[in-house]
C-alpha cells in the first residue's frame, strides 16, 4: 500500500481550493486499497477543521479521526498572524515523519501543497529521504504577485518557491502555463514536473427548482433564476472585483449582479468610497455558501457567471462554472484562456470593455446561451472532471504511468 501523506490544506469539506481538492481525492478513492491518505488539518484558528460537519466520520481521538477512509489528524496552531500558514505547515510535517517512523512506513510520498515554507524545505527533504520517501510539491499560482502581500512578504514567497522547487522530488502543477513557469523560471535546478488539472463536477445539483432552500435563499436575496449574474470568490483586489462592479454599474443590464464571497470590510469600504456601488441597486453582496449542493444550483440558475481571477493556476471557481453555469464572462489571461479556450467569452480591464459585453450578452439567444452551456460541460468532462483527475493521481502515486 502506497502512504501518501497531504500538507498545506486547512480541512476538509470547506469551501477553498485545496480544501475541496483534498476532499475530492479522498472521496473517490476512498475503496482504493492501493493508496492511504494521512491529511493535516487546523485543529484551530481561521479555517480550521470542525469534523461534526461533515457525515460518516469516525473518530479516533480528540486529535484525529477517519473520513473517506483517509487518516485526518488536526495540528493546534498559535496566534501569530501572518506566519500561522508556515508555522502549521512545519508542525504538520514534524508529525507526518514522526508518524511514518513509528509505524515504520515504507517509501512514502509527503505531499505539500502551496510554497509556503521554502526555508524549512531542505531539512525535511534530508528527513524524508533518512526515512526512504519521497517529496511532491503543488506550487499553487504566483502567490507571490498576491496584491494584498506587502513587498517583504511578496519576497518571501518568491524565495519560498524557489527553495521548493530546488529541494521537490516531483512538483506537480495544476496549470500548463505554471508548469511551463516553473521550467522556464529553475532551469538551474533542472525540476521534474507533471501536469495534473484541477478538477470539477459534471452533474447537475441535487436540488431541484422548487427545493425550499433555493427558494428562501432566492427570496432572502431579492434574486430571481436566471436574472443575475453571479461571481463566487475570495475578496481580494487580484480578482478584479472593482472592474466587475465598475463595469456592471456602466452596463445598461435590467438584471442584478450577485457577489457571494467572504466580505472583507476594508477592501469593501474602498470599492464604495471608488465606485459608490451602494447606490446601484442591481450589485448585491450576498454573503457566503457553504452548502455545495445549494451553491451549485445557485451557479445553474445564473443568467452569465464573471471570474475575473488573474493570480493563479486552475482556479477551482472557474471549473465549478464551466461546470454548472451556461455563460461564462472570463477576464482574458492566460490561465483563463488555457482553461476555457472557446466555451466563454472574454474581457478586458479597458474602461467601458465589459460593460459593452454585458449589454451584448443580455442580448444572445436562449439557443446561443444554452449553447455556450453544453460546450462548457463537454469540456469540463474531457478536461477536468473529478473522476478523471483522480485517476491521474493513482496512476501518478502508485507509479503507473
Amino acid at each position: 500500500m502506497q502512504h501518501v501523506f497531504i500538507v498545506g490544506a486547512k480541512s476538509l469539506g470547506a469551501y477553498g481550493g485545496y480544501e475541496t481538492f483534498v476532499n475530492k481525492l479522498t472521496e473517490y478513492h476512498q475503496n482504493n486499497s492501493e493508496i492511504k491518505y494521512h491529511v493535516a488539518c487546523k485543529a484551530n484558528g481561521d479555517g480550521s477543521m470542525d469534523e461534526n460537519k461533515l457525515g460518516d466520520v469516525k473518530r479516533v481521538n480528540d486529535n484525529e479521526f477517519e473520513y473517506h477512509n483517509a487518516h485526518c489528524f488536526k495540528i493546534k496552531v498559535p496566534n501569530i498572524g501572518p506566519a500561522v500558514a508556515i508555522y502549521y505547515d512545519v508542525a504538520a510535517l514534524k508529525y507526518c515523519c514522526k508518524y511514518i517512523k513509528e509505524h515504520n512506513i515504507e517509501s512514502p510520498i509527503v505531499y505539500i501543497l502551496a510554497c509556503r515554507i521554502g526555508p524549512f524545505t531542505g531539512y525535511f527533504k534530508r528527513k524524508i529521504a533518512r526515512l526512504g520517501g519521497k517529496l511532491f510539491i503543488n506550487p499553487d499560482g504566483h502567490e507571490w504577485k498576491r496584491q494584498k502581500w506587502s513587498v517583504p512578504i511578496r519576497k518571501y514567497w518568491k524565495l519560498s518557491e524557489r527553495l521548493m522547487i530546488k529541494h521537490a522530488d516531483l512538483v506537480i502543477c495544476d496549470s500548463i502555463n505554471i508548469e511551463r513557469y516553473i521550467q522556464e523560471s529553475y532551469t538551474k535546478y533542472n525540476p521534474k514536473t507533471t501536469f495534473i488539472a484541477y478538477g470539477a463536477e459534471t452533474r447537475k445539483s441535487k436540488l431541484t427548482d422548487d427545493a425550499p432552500e433555493l427558494l428562501q435563499w432566492f427570496e432572502s436575496k431579492g434574486l430571481i433564476a436566471k436574472e443575475y449574474y453571479l461571481v463566487v470568490g475570495r475578496f481580494v483586489p487580484e480578482n478584479n472585483y472593482e472592474t466587475m462592479i465598475r463595469e456592471f454599474m456602466k452596463s445598461n443590464s435590467k438584471r442584478d449582479f450577485a457577489i457571494i464571497t467572504n466580505v472583507n470590510d476594508k477592501f469593501l469600504d474602498e470599492l464604495e468610497n471608488k465606485l459608490h456601488y451602494k447606490k446601484d441597486k442591481r450589485i448585491k453582496f450576498v454573503g457566503t455558501v457553504y452548502d455545495q449542493e445549494l451553491l451549485m444550483k445557485i451557479r445553474e440558475n445564473a443568467y452569465g457567471y464573471f471570474h475575473g481571477h488573474e493570480v493563479g493556476g486552475t482556479n477551482p471557481s472557474l471549473l465549478e462554472a464551466l461546470g454548472s453555469t451556461d455563460l461564462n464572462l472570463l477576464l482574458d489571461v492566460g490561465f483563463n484562456r488555457e482553461v476555457a479556450e472557446d466555451v466563454a467569452i472574454y474581457w478586458n480591464k479597458e474602461e467601458g470593455n465589459l460593460a459593452k459585453l454585458i449589454d451584448s450578452s443580455d442580448k444572445l439567444s436562449i439557443q446561443d446561451v444554452k449553447m455556450y452551456g453544453i460546450k462548457a460541460r463537454e469540456r469540463i468532462s474531457i478536461m477536468y472532471s473529478w473522476s478523471l483527475i483522480s485517476d491521474r493521481y493513482e496512476e501518478m502515486f502508485t507509479n503507473k504511468q
